[in-house]
């Protein structure tokens, strides 16, 4: 049996550095000629051979690695009392001493290779070289001879503790079996000859691995040095270090996962130079050292059970490279953090919605565009709306949050960019979105609709193609043509100007009208709807006006003619397969058709026709479309009428500006220009006009002044009151004292009230484009209002809503065909008489008109789409009705 029962390898040990064994067991040769000895029985010491055997071991020779036990003829030469270090005959007994080895059996280390010197460099360039070579070549030899130093004492250590447990052993013994002795010089051979390699490949992963660590710095050095050579003999060539650090920018710059992917190669780097470095001061295999290293890198305090020089400094510098990794890691995940945030924050993120409202570009109408979206999307429990801008995120945020107006569960969800990048439109999910609205931007009009136009044009070349309809909003008419040609079937068009300009003109002829079409356009109260209805297919169009107790039909879109919109059709009209019904009702959700209602019908008083008498109207400013005003107006009035212009313009320049824009004077038939050069916010140059001889005066948002909203109001607003403050001073005292119209209001004489007294005298109608000013003007009931930009706002997200409402509102917006009117009662009933609201509509029928509300006598709002319908009542001749006719 072997005499140590541990059966693990011996820890690699250096034959060299060892005294040889005590020649007290037989060689194995002899042991096969002649029968072994037993042991003598005299006693032995404890120390089996004296110093003087201890000699120095033959310089190393190359040898082979055969394992026959037989001695060559150059070892039988040997004295008797040396035998050979690897014979098989001291296999058994391990090797040791108590006393420590002898200093002169340390070999020297190797020296250092040498560094051929360069001829051709200059004396202290070669210098530099040579000292980074020496410098490191003197690190390598003093970490190797650190190293076999610690190495080996902790072997003199081990193998000192195993003798003397072997020679403890050996005295227990009596009989040792010779297979035994067999054994234990095989094993004990077989390890013997694994140390060497065991040695030799720990030593080379600890200089492979301060090789790895010093190889940058060397390579680096010598670029350098390389570089300033070729600098000397070229110097346009780029030093070869700059090229590397900017091969090495590219790099961290193109690919979005360069610098976790350095980090990484980093880790596994310091994981495996640490791991081979601990492998060859440490006695651990490899995996357990790499293993170790990990637990380094990872926590810094894992060092601190580290035995022996050697392993303390690996294990210190591995913590000290984990630390520095750590804070590399913790910059980088800092840094993404941070940008994400920031890409957050600024509104750099994809929105992942569909079936939302986008709306590009950022206005003063955007306020009331949101308004009324939220309002619409209020009975479906809300909805999404995408605001993309060339504006801050946090800004465009904040804005809204100002606005005050509930969204009633609409979610706004804001990003920066531009529409004119498909990138962008990519961003917030353009090709999903049921409607995209696009404001016209603040400015020249030109640039704002060709900004329009190259936005449609990056909409229709979306690659995934849009989903729903493209609302854009046109500052020119004369501009319309060129972005529906771009467009196509994809693009509505809302011309803000002139919508304002008609509406205005409608309004200053039919005073109340303007709250009559804030009403409408407004998702509050009631608004246009078209659906279709097959249970009404074979009714005629007087029939089915009132088959609805909710809603007020006013129009059927034809599917025989291509879904064509006629409003007011004839009585005689038999609704066909398909068509639509244009309604006017509260919600989509909240009319359906009911059965006929009994009505008496009558008719209207007989031969009642509107007098159409010449009028005197006043324009105070210029506005870039005043040239189609004009043309609208003519269209309008009655022959013999004159239209008055009042602005800071000169004569000869308006003449100009009308002609360019499309004015032909001699096509004017109705009306005749009046110009009068002044400023409208100046008084003296008021006085010069007859304010007291128009009927309708406008108040135009000035050309000059219209890009800022607050100074256009203001001075409109100023306008307004000089115009009422003079109006009222020109007027008869005595008109003034038996007027009853501020009675219990106001007292006599008071500014408000002669105010309000010169209103019953003329209408004037002032261009509001801040809703704010809007409260001015309802309180002081001085003037019938347009807010212009509000009303633009509720058209373009009806048209947002539903794109068929657009052609409903060209049709009453344009110079043929039907328009909103308010009509008085005496028009269809008589005096005394009781009808209902369907029977009022039927007798409207008779005259082609269309009755959709009404306003009562002293009722400050009309009335659209009234709730109760079959209950009769008495109408006062001071009542009107609103009605939808054709125009005069």
């Amino acid at each position: 049996m072997p005499l140590d029962p541990d059966p693990s390898p011996p820890t690699p040990q250096r034959d060299w550095f060892f005294p040889p064994a005590p020649p007290f067991l037989p060689s194995s040769s002899s042991r096969t000629l002649a029968a072994r000895a037993p042991f003598p029985s005299t006693s032995r010491s404890y120390k089996p051979y004296s110093l003087a055997d201890r000699r120095p071991p033959p310089p190393p020779t190359p040898r082979s690695r055969s394992r026959s036990p037989h001695p060559s003829p150059e070892q039988q030469q040997n004295p008797p009392f040396a035998p050979r270090r690897r014979d098989p005959r001291y296999a058994g007994v391990r090797r040791g001493d108590a006393r420590p080895a002898p200093a002169s059996s340390v070999p020297a280390p190797a020296a250092a290779p040498l560094v051929p010197e360069r001829k051709s460099s200059p004396a202290a360039a070669t210098l530099r070289w040579s000292g980074v070579v020496s410098a490191a070549a003197i690190v390598l030899c003093f970490a190797s001879l650190l190293r076999r130093n610690f190495s080996l004492h902790d072997q003199v250590h081990h193998l000192r503790g195993q003798l003397s447990a072997a020679t403890s052993k050996l005295q227990s013994c009596i009989i040792v079996v010779d297979s035994s002795l067999d054994m234990s010089g095989k094993f004990s051979y077989e390890d013997d000859g694994d140390s060497v390699p065991s040695r030799s490949l720990k030593n080379f992963s600890l200089l492979l691995s301060l090789s790895a660590l010093y190889a940058p710095i060397v390579v680096l050095k010598y670029i350098d040095l390389l570089s300033k050579l070729r600098r000397s003999q070229n110097s346009e060539e780029v030093p070869i270090n700059k090229r590397l650090a900017y091969r090495v920018d590219i790099f961290l710059s193109l690919h979005p996962y360069a610098k976790p992917l350095v980090l990484l190669v980093a880790t596994l780097l310091l994981i495996g130079l640490g791991g081979l470095a601990l492998y060859g001061v440490t006695d651990d295999s490899l995996s357990d050292c790499l293993w170790l290293s990990w637990t380094f890198v990872a926590d810094s305090g894992n060092h601190a059970n580290a035995a022996g020089f050697g392993p303390k400094l690996v294990s210190v510098s591995i913590s000290i490279g984990g630390m520095l990794v750590f804070a590399m890691m913790l910059g980088l995940v800092t840094d993404s953090i941070s940008e994400k945030f920031d890409s957050l924050r600024k509104g750099r993120s994809e929105v992942i919605e569909q079936s939302h409202t986008l709306v590009l570009g950022w206005s003063d109408k955007l306020g009331s565009l949101l308004n009324q979206i939220s309002i619409a999307n209020e009975s479906l429990g809300g909805g999404t709306i995408v605001v993309m801008a060339e504006k801050d995120k946090e800004e465009m945020e904040a804005d809204i949050a100002k606005m005050e107006f509930d969204l009633k569960g609409t979610a706004v969800i804001c990003r920066s960019g531009s529409p004119l990048i498909l990138a962008d439109l990519k961003k917030v999910s353009v090709s999903k979105a049921r409607a995209i609205v696009v404001l016209a931007e603040e400015g020249n009009a030109d640039q704002s609709d060709a900004r329009a136009l190259r936005i449609v044009l990056s909409l229709t070349g979306v690659k995934e193609g849009l989903r729903g309809h493209i609302v854009v909003e046109l500052s020119d008419l004369d501009n319309e043509v060129l972005v529906k040609l771009v467009g196509g079937d994809l693009v509505e068009t809302v011309v803000a100007h002139d919508v304002i300009g008609r509406l205005m003109i409608q309004c200053a002829r039919q005073p109340g009208l303007a709250q009559i079409w804030e009403d409408i356009l407004g998702f509050e109260n009631c608004e246009f709807y078209i659906k279709r209805w097959p249970q009404l297919v074979g009714m005629q169009f007087e029939d089915v006006l009132i088959s609805f107790p909710d809603a007020v039909p006013c129009g059927i879109k034809m599917a025989s003619y291509g879904g064509k919109i006629i409003l007011n059709p004839d009585d005689c009209y038999v609704l066909q397969e398909g068509d639509e019904v244009i309604v006017i009702a509260e919600d989509d959700d909240t009319y359906a058709p009911a059965p006929l209602p009994k009505v008496r019908r009558g008719y209207p008083p007989k031969d009642f026709v509107v007098p159409k008498s010449p009028e005197r109207i006043l324009f105070c400013g210029w506005r870039r479309d005043m040239e189609d005003m004009i043309m609208v107006l003519d269209a309008f009035l009655a022959p013999g009428s004159e239209l008055w212009m009042f602005n800071d313009v000169p004569e000869m320049d308006r003449e100009r500006k009308l002609i360019d824009g499309g004015l032909d004077f001699t096509r004017l038939e109705n009306i005749t220009l009046v110009h009068r050069e002044g400023n409208a916010v100046i008084r003296r140059h008021l006085e010069s006009l007859p304010l007291e001889s128009f009927d309708s005066i406008l108040i135009l948002a000035d050309e000059s002044v219209e890009d800022s909203a607050i100074q256009a109001d203001s001075r409109s607003l100023a306008t307004l009151l000089l115009i009422r403050d003079i109006q009222a001073k020109r007027l008869p005292y005595r008109e003034a004292m038996v007027s009853d119209v501020f009675r219990g209001s106001f007292s006599e004489g008071s500014w408000m009230g002669e105010m309000q007294q010169a209103s019953d005298k003329s209408v004037i109608i002032s261009e509001i484009l801040d809703p704010r000013t809007k409260n001015l003007l309802s309180m002081s009931k001085i003037s019938d209002y347009v807010l212009s930009n509000e009303l633009v706002s509720m058209a373009l997200a009806m048209v947002a809503e539903d794109r068929q409402i657009n052609y409903v509102l060209e049709e009453l917006f344009a110079e043929q065909g039907n328009e909103m009117q308010i009509r008085q009662s005496d028009l269809y009933l008589r005096e005394d008489e009781e009808l209902n609201f369907f029977e009022v509509m039927l007798r409207a029928r008779q005259r082609k008109e269309v009755v959709i509300g009404y306003r009562l006598e002293d009722a400050e709002r009309a009335i659209i789409n009234p709730p109760d319908k079959v209950s009769r009542r008495r109408w006062s001749p001071k009542d009107v009705f609103v009605a939808i006719a054709e125009k005069e």
